[in-house]
């Protein structure tokens, strides 16, 4: 099972430095033989993003092993940190993986789909991987529920997630969203290369 792991520094109840929280979180992960981990903390500027980046970026070497460093939405800073890609999310202003791979040609480029229709562009586009969910039930934070007026987002079943699957062809599809130690094998059962998550990891 390959595992992709999110950032979410709120949950490590630390208190500390961001780029020394997130560092040695982001080296337990590589020891441990995580495949992938997502810089996923939209709250920071991009010189502080940069910063928290490189900093985990010699964590991981440090530790050994292949795991890999994405960035959220940012490509540049994820070039400028010496990460190995961008995680994309299609939110407005963001590239594409067309054009990521125009301007970073060896970048692993992981991409957000909730469709299938997602699925095939991420494909089509080469991008390395697809990151698909939410598959089960998701409880959503505090915010969210005032602003939808809704407790969790429901999932789209582990049988989407096999559609998806087969619509990535050789693209590898990560399961997202209410994965957990007991439903993993079933995203699995359904093609996924593996499974993401932030609460999962930590």
């Amino acid at each position: 099972m390959l595992r992709y792991a999110i950032t979410n520094r709120r949950l490590l109840k630390d208190g500390g430095d961001a780029a020394e929280t997130l560092a040695a979180q982001a080296a337990k992960w590589a020891a441990a033989g995580v495949e992938w981990v997502q810089l996923r903390e939209k709250d920071l500027g991009a010189g502080e993003l940069e910063r928290v980046a490189g900093t985990m970026v010699a964590a991981i070497r440090a530790a050994g092993g292949g795991t890999k460093l994405l960035v959220n939405g940012r490509a540049d800073v994820a070039m400028a940190a010496g990460a190995h890609g961008v995680h994309l999310t299609a939110q407005p202003g963001e590239l594409t993986v067309t054009q990521v791979r125009r301007l970073w040609p060896q970048a692993a480029v992981s991409v957000a789909c909730h469709t299938l229709q997602e699925v095939t562009v991420a494909k089509d586009a080469a991008a390395t991987l697809a990151v698909f969910g939410p598959v089960f039930e998701k409880p959503l934070p505090v915010l969210d529920r005032w602003l939808r007026g809704e407790s969790s987002l429901p999932g789209v079943g582990v049988e989407r997630l096999a559609e998806a699957c087969r619509a990535a062809g050789a693209m590898p599809v990560y399961a997202l969203g209410g994965v957990t130690l007991e439903n993993a094998e079933d995203c699995l059962a359904a093609g996924a290369a593996g499974v993401a998550g932030i609460r999962l990891f930590l």
